[in-house]
């Protein structure tokens, strides 16, 4: 059976992020944009990854333009956004699809796992995978990262 493990994205400076990079790590992987009354939460995303990440947590921004062209930036501006205006240290995909047809085959295999729960609805859609690959848990857009909730499932999982 696949686990995250098996795919790949690229890398939103270019080359590509295969996310067995990320074994042994538990991965929050977010779908994001620039232009959303939800962007603020890169505030808590950073915080989350920042508190977390020498526990063996990665923050993985998946930036979207599907939901209202929320994400209109060409990757090198989003890049740009993220790191100028919220200090953004986590690694960042590539532009990609997150639901429907054109969907990136993480986003396939998540649906796959959780049902419906893993299809994103909005921009910060949020499914945590765990240390050997598997999709544990999602979260809707409206969930803050430091959320209790994300929280005590984040530190499960490590």
């Amino acid at each position: 059976m696949p686990s995250a493990h098996d795919f790949t994205f690229d890398k939103i400076s270019g080359g590509e992020l295969p996310l067995s990079t990320f074994k042994d790590k538990a991965v929050l992987v977010v779908n994001t944009a620039s232009k959303c009354g939800l962007t603020p939460q890169y505030d808590g995303l950073e915080k989350l990854y920042s508190d977390y990440k020498d526990k063996g947590l990665v923050v993985l921004g998946v930036p979207c333009n599907q939901f209202m062209g929320q994400e209109p930036g060409t990757e090198a501006e989003i890049e740009t956004f993220c790191s100028t205006t919220f200090g953004i240290d986590f690694p960042m995909t590539g532009k990609v699809d997150v639901k429907g047809d054109d969907a990136h085959p993480f986003y396939k295999w998540a649906e796959q796992q959780l049902g419906e729960p893993a299809v994103p609805v909005w921009n910060f859609h949020k499914i945590l995978i765990g240390k050997n690959g598997e999709a544990i848990r999602a979260f809707g857009p409206r969930t803050e990262p430091l959320d209790g909730e994300v929280t005590r499932a984040i530190e499960a999982a490590l």
